[in-house]
């Protein structure tokens, strides 16, 4: 039987891993959980006719309709090359269109359509579907040190490599 906490309510036990961890299980581990948990988010965001990478395309426009190509390629750390082929995919399903820039018109510029706009509550969904499942039974403190450490690895790297191109998924 579990114990009780001051509310009545049983708690649930947390089994800790009691595994040693070094540095060297570190690389593993983190890949292997970013690659689990982008697959639950793609097989959530499936739904709304969205493919892995897709999402970001639109949750960065969602912030700042109205980008390049090329803009959107360095935020979202792809080669422009995989950007564009992205954006004609994602224009053929209807989420984005391009535009000519109205103040210098050899630039184009891609914007959300009403289709664009409306999956971004789909992703968020998905998204806070996702970090649900894959923090069940993290405390708050758990996940905001587990951000703070994600976040803090990230600048590492980002510091290390600044011209670092992240594996092609988009």
């Amino acid at each position: 039987m579990g114990k009780k906490h001051k509310d009545g309510k049983k708690q649930k036990s947390k089994k800790k891993d009691q595994t040693e961890y070094t540095l060297v299980d570190l690389s593993p581990a983190l890949t292997q959980a970013a690659r689990s948990m982008r697959t639950v988010l793609s097989r959530n965001l499936l739904e709304s006719g969205l493919y892995a990478g897709q999402d970001g395309v639109i949750l960065s426009l969602s912030e700042t309709d109205g980008m390049t190509a090329g803009g959107l390629a360095q935020k979202l750390g792809v080669k422009a090359p995989t950007m564009t082929r992205t954006i004609g995919r994602m224009e053929a399903q209807g989420f984005l269109e391009r535009k000519a820039d109205e103040e210098d018109a050899r630039l184009t510029k891609v914007y959300l359509t009403e289709l664009g706009r409306g999956s971004v509550k789909a992703i968020e969904m998905a998204a806070s579907s996702c970090d649900k499942v894959a923090t069940q039974a993290f405390s708050e403190k758990e996940i905001r040190n587990l951000v703070r450490l994600l976040k803090a690895i990230d600048a590492n790297l980002q510091a290390e490599a600044p011209d670092f191109e992240e594996v092609e998924e988009i």
